[in-house]
């Protein structure tokens, strides 16, 4: 599920940080694809992270008794995300934050070193981003701090086609398609939000809704 959310919102990656992508400089050092490799592979490194800390948060909870709730709560979020889209007014802490990341990474990219481009990659992965929240809130709700990495990284590895192909060539895909394509990116967030409600609802239903009470025999994972 992480990989196909995305490899999906790999769409809506190519809109928002696609442009960047292709302004990526030629690597002084290193050769070209590997220069992309290293964008890519910052990018994916920061999302293992903020699995990391998000598990951390999931993991709390679920040694409180509190993750199934937590669990109906994020895909209720996300499901009225999906049908009722609001625009939030960043606070000014956020804005200086986002501010700071814009000038490391405009730093970055003049350098063009191959260290100057995996440095743009972790920053960029810290970039305000409606769909990297969804793959944290996803990935919150499994109380294992490992799995919240992982959950991040499959998902990191999802935009990396569309990513490294953006960087590579500067066109993958015509900008019509692409249109197309990112009206499938609320049904995947729809589809997961009702995925965590099943999730919390402990139907002891199998890889959907394992019973999470621990009144099963059975273990499922």
């Amino acid at each position: 599920m992480a990989f196909m959310l995305g490899l999906v919102g790999s769409f809506h990656c190519a809109g928002m940080c696609g442009p960047l992508a292709m302004a990526l400089p030629h690597s002084q050092c290193r050769g070209f694809v590997s220069g992309r490799m290293a964008y890519n592979t910052g990018r994916i490194v920061t999302y293992c992270m903020l699995g990391l800390v998000f598990g951390l948060v999931g993991k709390s909870f679920s040694l409180v008794g509190l993750q199934r709730g937590l669990s109906i709560v994020l895909g209720v979020v996300l499901i009225l995300s999906v049908l009722a889209p609001r625009k939030l007014t960043a606070s000014v802490p956020i804005a200086h934050g986002v501010n700071w990341l814009k000038q490391q990474m405009a730093s970055s990219l003049r350098s063009g070193s191959f260290s100057s481009l995996t440095v743009l990659g972790l920053l960029n992965g810290l970039l305000p981003c409606g769909l990297v929240y969804v793959a944290c809130a996803a990935a919150t709700i499994s109380g294992n701090i490992l799995g919240t990495a992982q959950y991040m990284a499959m998902f990191g590895l999802g935009t990396m086609p569309m990513m490294l192909g953006i960087s590579l060539s500067g066109k993958v895909i015509p900008a019509s398609f692409r249109l197309r394509m990112l009206r499938a990116i609320p049904i995947a967030v729809f589809c997961l939000g009702t995925l965590l409600i099943l999730r919390g609802m402990s139907l002891g239903i199998p890889y959907i809704s394992p019973d999470l009470t621990g009144n099963s025999s059975c273990c499922h994972k």
